[in-house]
This record gives C-alpha cells, sequence and structure tokens, in this order.
C-alpha cells in the first residue's frame, strides 16, 4: 500500500482523533503538540512496514520501545483503541483487503510485543519511581532480600533488552527517588556470615555513573561519595578508623585508570574536589605516582629556562665590552641550544596540536568572529605560542648572526690586544669614582676592534639588530617564567594563591584601564592650556608626567614649576584625587570584594588544577610502573570494621580524629 501526501496527511489527523474519541481519558497521556502525534503516526505505519522486512530487529526495538514506556507510565488498555483507529483509518484509504488485513496483522503483533514488555517490566520498582517519591520507592525495595536489591534497583530486563530504573529516575528528573536509590545501594547490610554493598554492582552495571551524574544530577554525586565513606563508632586513643571504598574511582574494570577524576575536573565544580573521598584519592594518585613523572617531564623546560638565562643574563654581561673568546663561544653556542631544542620542540608541539584540532573540527569561535583551535583556548597554550613567536624573533634579529660577515682573522690578534688593554683599563677605573668608570668604559668598549672577534654581538649591523633583539629576550624571558607556574601544584596552599592572584587580576585591569583614561584625559586638557611648564608640554610629556606622579616617581623639585602655573597645579591636584585617593581605594574595595568570593573556593580550584595535572600525566606513566603502585593499595583485601571484624575489599583504611565527623 502506497500512500500520496494527501493521504498521509489525512492519516496523521486521523488516528489520534478517532483514538481520543474510543479513548478519552488517552488526552491525560498524550499532552503533546499536533506535529509530535504526527511524528508518532508516521513511526508507528513504518514500524508495521518493517516487521515485515526485518522482524528480529524490529522486535528488538520494540522491547527497548516498551521498556521506555514503563518509565513514561502508560497504562496498557490503551494500545487496543490504537490499534482499532489506525486500522479504521486505513480502511478508509484503500480498497485491497490484503493490505489492510496486513496492515492489521502487523500493527497488532507490535502491540502485542509492547504490552508484554510494558507487563513484564513493570515493577513496583519502577512505578514507585513514576509517584516520583522517595517514600514510595523505600517502601518498595523494602522487600527486597539484601542481595537481590542493588538488581532491584540498577536492572530491568525483558528479553534481549534491559533497563536501568536508577538512570530513568534520573532522566525523567525524579531526584528524590534517584538519591534514595544511591543511599540504599551505597548502605552496608549484613547477616552472620556475609556484607552486602552495593557499590560493586552500581559500577558493574554503570561504569560511567560519575559522568552521567556530573553531567545530569551534580547534587547526587555528594551522596554517592558519602556512600564511599564508612566510620566507625568506636575510637581509641582519640582516634577513630574511616573506610574509603575508592577502588572503581582508581581503576576501571580493566585494571586501568579510570576516567572518574577526568570527568570530576571537566565539571569544573571545586566542591566536588574537595569531598573526603575525591581529596584521598586525588592525594594517593599525586603524591605516591604522579608528581615524579610530572616533575620529571618539567626537568626540560627546566634546564631550557636555565640556558636561558645563562645565555642572556649572566655570560653577556661578564666582562662586557671586552669579552674573551671563550665567553663569545659559549654565548653563542647555548643560543643555538634554545634556537634548535626550545624553539623547535616549541614549533613541533604547536604545528601538531592545531593540526590535530583542525583535522578533528574542534575548533572554537573567538568574539563571534573568528574562529581557532581549541588547543588555543588554554592559557599556557596561547603563553607557549607567544614565547615561539618571540624566539623567532629573536633568531630574526640575532645580532652574532649579522656580525659573521665582519669576522676577519688577520684582526685577531690586534683584537685581543686591544681587549686586554680595555681589560686592564677597566680595573684600574674600578678604583675611581663610579661615574668615572663609566666614561673610561665606555671609551675601552669603543677603542676594541670588534672585527677580529668571532661570534661578537657588536658591529654596524648588529648594533641595530640589538636594540630589537634585547626587549624581545627580555619578554621571552618573563614568558619562560609564566611557564613554570605549574610548579606550585606542588603545594596546595601556595596553588590556592595563585589561582586566586589570577581571578582578581581582571579587578587589576580595570583599574588601569580607568587610569589610562585619565591620564590621556587629563594630558589632553593640560597640553591646550598657555602654560610655559616643559613637563606638560603637549600630550606624550603630560602623559609621561601624570604617570610619574600616579606611580610616586615624579621628581619633587619639579612640584615648585608646578604653583607657577595655578590653573596646571589645579588640574594636576584634580587628576591626583580622582587617581591616586578615589581610583586606588575603590581598587582595594574591589580587589578584597573579588578575593572574598573566591576565598571559600580557593582550595578547590587549586584541587581543580592538580585533578587536571594528573590526567594529563597520566598516559605517560608506563602500565608495569601503574600496575605495580596498584598492588601497594591492596584494594582486593578486606579491611577491618571494628578489631575482629572482618568487612569489605576494594578500600582504604585510614585514622582520623575522633572528634572530626562524630557518628
Amino acid at each position: 500500500m502506497s500512500l500520496t501526501e494527501d493521504s498521509q496527511n489525512y492519516l496523521r489527523r486521523e488516528v489520534f482523533k478517532r483514538f481520543f474519541a474510543l479513548a478519552p481519558t488517552g488526552q491525560d497521556y498524550f499532552k503533546q503538540s499536533s506535529t509530535r502525534l504526527y511524528w508518532i503516526t508516521d513511526q508507528v505505519v513504518a514500524m508495521t512496514i518493517e516487521m515485515y522486512e526485518d522482524p528480529r530487529k524490529m522486535v528488538e526495538e520494540l522491547s527497548a520501545l516498551g521498556l521506555r514506556n514503563v518509565g513514561y507510565g502508560i497504562p496498557t488498555e490503551f494500545f487496543a483503541p490504537l490499534v482499532s483507529a489506525s486500522v479504521e483509518v486505513v480502511r478508509t484509504l484503500t480498497t485491497e483487503e490484503n493490505a489492510e488485513d496486513g496492515f492489521r496483522w502487523s500493527l497488532s503483533l507490535i502491540s502485542r510485543i509492547l504490552v508484554r514488555t510494558i507487563n513484564e517490566g513493570s515493577t513496583i520498582v519502577m512505578k514507585a519511581i513514576n509517584t516520583k517519591s522517595a517514600r514510595q520507592l523505600e517502601m518498595a525495595v523494602a522487600c527486597a532480600p539484601r542481595g537481590k536489591r542493588a538488581l532491584w534497583l540498577l536492572n530491568i530486563t525483558v528479553g534481549t533488552q534491559s533497563i536501568s530504573p536508577f538512570y530513568w529516575s534520573i532522566q525523567s528528573g525524579s531526584s528524590e527517588s534517584a538519591r534514595a536509590m544511591l543511599i540504599d545501594l551505597l548502605t552496608i547490610r549484613a547477616d552472620r556470615d556475609n556484607y552486602y554493598y552495593g557499590s560493586d554492582h552500581l559500577f558493574e552495571r554503570h561504569p560511567d555513573v560519575v559522568r552521567r551524574l556530573c553531567a545530569d544530577a551534580q547534587a547526587l554525586l555528594h551522596t554517592l561519595l558519602d556512600g564511599m565513606i564508612w566510620r566507625s563508632r568506636l575510637t581509641l586513643g582519640g582516634q577513630r578508623r574511616v573506610n574509603f571504598y575508592l577502588k572503581h574511582l582508581i581503576q576501571d574494570a580493566d585494571g586501568s585508570f579510570n576516567q572518574a577524576l577526568e570527568w570530576m575536573v571537566d565539571a569544573g565544580d571545586p566542591k566536588i574536589l574537595c569531598h573526603p573521598v575525591v581529596v584521598l584519592f586525588a592525594d594517593l594518585v599525586w603524591g605516591r605516582l604522579v608528581n615524579k613523572y610530572f616533575l620529571l617531564g618539567k626537568c626540560w623546560f627546566l634546564f631550557t629556562l636555565l640556558i636561558f638565562i645563562i645565555s642572556q643574563s649572566i655570560l653577556q654581561h661578564l666582562n662586557e665590552g671586552f669579552q674573551d673568546q671563550e665567553t663569545r663561544t659559549s654565548i653563542f653556542a647555548l643560543r643555538c641550544f634554545i634556537y634548535l631544542c626550545s624553539l623547535g620542540q616549541l614549533v613541533r608541539v604547536q604545528v601538531t596540536s592545531v593540526r590535530k584540532d583542525i583535522r578533528a573540527g574542534n575548533l572554537i569561535r573567538l568574539g563571534g568572529i573568528i574562529r581557532i583551535p581549541e588547543y588555543w583556548t588554554g592559557w599556557k597554550n596561547v603563553v607557549a605560542l607567544l614565547l615561539m613567536l618571540v624566539l623567532m624573533f629573536m633568531l630574526a634579529n640575532e645580532p652574532i648572526i649579522y656580525c659573521l660577515s665582519h669576522y676577519d682573522g688577520q684582526d685577531h690578534a690586534g683584537s685581543v690586544a686591544a681587549s686586554e688593554a680595555a681589560s686592564a683599563a677597566a680595573t684600574s677605573a674600578s678604583e675611581q669614582s663610579s661615574s668615572g668608570h663609566r666614561r673610561l668604559l665606555a671609551a675601552s668598549v669603543a677603542a676594541v676592534n670588534h672585527n677580529g672577534e668571532l661570534f661578537t654581538q657588536y658591529c654596524p649591523e648588529g648594533d641595530g639588530h640589538l636594540d630589537n633583539y634585547a626587549p624581545a629576550s627580555m619578554v621571552a624571558m618573563l614568558l619562560y617564567w609564566t611557564l613554570i607556574v605549574d610548579l606550585s601544584v606542588f603545594s596546595t596552599r601556595i596553588s590556592a594563591f595563585v589561582l586566586v592572584c589570577g581571578r582578581v587580576v581582571s579587578e587589576l585591569a580595570l583599574f588601569i584601564m580607568a587610569i589610562f583614561f585619565l591620564i590621556l584625559a587629563f594630558a589632553s586638557a593640560i597640553s591646550s592650556l598657555n602654560h610655559h611648564n616643559k613637563d606638560f608640554a603637549g600630550i606624550p610629556k603630560g602623559m609621561l608626567s601624570l604617570a610619574e606622579i600616579t606611580l610616586s616617581m615624579y621628581p619633587t623639585e619639579h612640584f615648585d614649576e608646578l604653583l607657577e602655573s595655578p590653573i596646571v597645579f589645579a588640574g594636576v591636584a584634580v587628576y591626583t584625587i580622582l587617581a591616586s585617593i578615589f581610583l586606588l581605594n575603590l581598587l582595594v574595595a574591589q580587589l578584597n570584594g573579588a578575593y572574598q568570593a573566591v576565598y571559600g573556593d580557593m582550595v578547590g580550584y587549586a584541587r581543580l588544577n592538580r585533578g587536571n595535572i594528573i590526567c594529563q600525566t597520566m598516559p605517560v606513566i608506563p602500565a608495569r610502573r601503574w600496575r605495580s603502585w596498584l598492588a601497594t593499595l591492596r584494594l582486593d583485601e578486606r579491611l577491618e570494621f571494628n578489631e575482629g571484624d572482618v568487612g569489605l575489599a576494594g578500600g582504604f583504611q585510614v585514622l582520623e580524629p575522633a572528634n572530626a565527623n562524630p557518628t
């Protein structure tokens, strides 16, 4: 039977119209829009056809559909009127009896499969979930045997299909029922022979339960973590036994590192990372395993930073102006190391990461204008990109390269003699005044013939590039130091302080913008006056003078000149009141408010940062080292609850002060 577009529209309109006439109460369950009801009609027709084409696949899909309808709580009495209404409409569209009979048979079979699935899957737990009442759920599961409670709450199977009541309660928004289920699952029960604890069943049935809770029900994550803690009621010597059952947070079913920490870090909630279970779990992984590999990974960068400091800030200032050949050669060798190894590695990492994001389509729209690779959304990756560009600029302006063409081996002996003479002059100058020393040093430097020196930085072509090279070197040095801020992760207190500084820096940026606005406004205003003060002769000089006043660097003797022009003095006074009194105190208030806002969570943010580093470092740890460390935790050994009472495996026992968490 083929249907035209008009016939399809007629079928869509009439099916539910006749169904509601046969079963008026059905309108209480089908409260969707007309377009949704039309879509359901199209699916019904498609299923009747597919039942003939691939019946085995269709039965499995219908079983899954029936289990979903269990959660919706739709009575099975509505299927017969829906079948009758559909068949009546089809009868008006065709005169072929075979088409009508085939449609009736297929739809009746579908209806019977759905009714059977719903009847078998409608357990008392699912019915309690539909009431959205935690009390009803507790009453429903109260009659379950101790060994079967987890199965009742986690799995309903009909044929080859299954559904999780726990996941359905989350999906349907019945958070109170889901919380009651978690509490019931993670309550330790016992008889004389066994202990019963649903943690193993929960993570076996739902290995991704942490990810699901982080995405859809973060409020339940604390309930899950609380259920992994057992505290003894007995104390001994002011200490209390505490068992943390964190096996399934550390390892997955294959024995590899579980992604639970990564999911919690991605959730971005600092309070989750401060939960005692997560704190213990993360500290065990960090303190006993990851920190060594993280530091080992930073050793290369620290070595590179040391080489950069020696080449840029130490060696070039030894005997400045008349360096010996060994010093110049050392500077050249160290700079070659920086350009080849450090710059080369930065280029390789940037190109590889950006190409990977582009191929995967991981592009983020920046400001709604341009799209950039996701790799550049992390501040450390942006700093590394800036460092790479600055090092490229330094290589392009390297004065040693431009001075190589001036090397004259024949003048080398004369250059050495001149250098020795200049060095002797500098030594004698050290006994004179500092100003005389500077004049003599300048003269001695000018007297040296640099054309005879190999790897020198001083030549006519190099001098011009040196003016560009030196500031770039300073910027690169600051970027290098910025990239080692990750080492603060070794101390939660220091890491928290660094993160707080990063979160309040936006207030400082606003202050700087306001100060710049005032400086520009008052400098242009004062420059429009008719005065003879050289410090405010033009906008650039006026901005410089106002900046010096703001930073308390303005020469005190110049204030007398301000008094000669009262109008200039009045303008500077108003600026000082606005900048140094009003805006500065406003900055203090803003910083205080911003600090108070993040103070309560600053340790949590520090632990988020450490968790992120743990997740980034774990892939580089060898599998053999991971297995040996995992064996030291002895998670397969059963822990004692109290003396002589051997309990459950999968945990880690610690002692805490008896008054820390009274039970």
